[in-house]
C-alpha cells in the first residue's frame, strides 16, 4: 500500500465517521417566526373587519330605525284636528327632543289659539323618505309630506306640499326628533 492509497483509506475513514452537517436553526426559527406573524396578521385582520362590518351593519340598522320612527312622527307633526289639540301637541311634544322640543313648546301656546281661531284641520301623508346621512344614535332623514288642509275659510280640502329634513337623535332606546327644517 502507497502512501496516496493509505491517505485515501484515511480519508474514506474520516468521510465516513463524520457526523452528517446540521442545519441551522435559526433558519427554523426565523420561518416559523414569519408564520407565526402571518397568523397574527390575518387573524388582527379579519378582527377588524368584522368589526367595521358590524359598526355599519348597526348604522345600517340605526337608520332604518330612525326612519321608520321618522315616518310615523311626520303624520303626527302635520295631522292636526282643532278639536283634540291637547292630544295633538301631547304627542308632537312626546316625539320631540331637545332644540325643536324647546322651540315647539315655545311656540305651541300661538299656534294653538291659530287653529281654534281658524277652525283648522290637516292630515298628513308621507309619500316618500330617504337617508341623508346616519351613525349609530343620529339620522338625518329627507321627507316628502303632503298635508290635506281645511279651516274656516277653506272647507274644501287644499294640500300643501312639504319637503323636510328632520334629525332624530336616539334617546333611552326611542327615536326622537330634535330637529327639523322645512325644505
Amino acid at each position: 500500500m502507497s502512501v496516496d492509497e493509505a491517505t485515501a483509506v484515511d480519508l474514506n475513514k474520516t468521510e465516513e465517521e463524520a457526523p452528517p452537517p446540521q442545519r441551522p436553526r435559526w433558519g427554523l426559527r426565523i420561518g416559523g417566526a414569519v408564520v407565526a406573524l402571518l397568523v397574527v396578521g390575518a387573524l388582527a385582520t379579519a378582527g377588524v373587519l368584522g368589526w367595521k362590518l358590524k359598526q355599519s351593519d348597526d348604522v345600517d340598522d340605526a337608520a332604518r330605525a330612525a326612519q321608520d320612527a321618522a315616518r310615523a312622527y311626520a303624520v303626527t307633526l302635520t295631522t292636526v284636528d282643532a278639536g283634540k289639540l291637547n292630544e295633538n301637541f301631547e304627542a308632537v311634544l312626546a316625539g320631540a327632543t331637545g332644540e325643536f322640543k324647546d322651540m315647539y313648546s315655545q311656540a305651541s301656546n300661538q299656534l294653538r289659539q291659530l287653529l281654534l281661531d281658524n277652525n283648522a284641520s290637516a292630515q298628513g301623508t308621507v309619500l316618500e323618505t330617504g337617508i341623508k346621512s346616519a351613525t349609530s344614535d343620529t339620522v338625518e332623514v329627507l321627507l316628502y309630506v303632503d298635508q290635506s288642509v281645511t279651516n274656516a275659510a277653506n272647507p274644501e280640502p287644499r294640500v300643501d306640499r312639504n319637503r323636510m329634513v328632520m334629525t332624530m337623535q336616539k334617546v333611552d332606546g326611542r327615536w326622537l326628533a330634535s330637529k327639523v327644517d322645512l325644505l
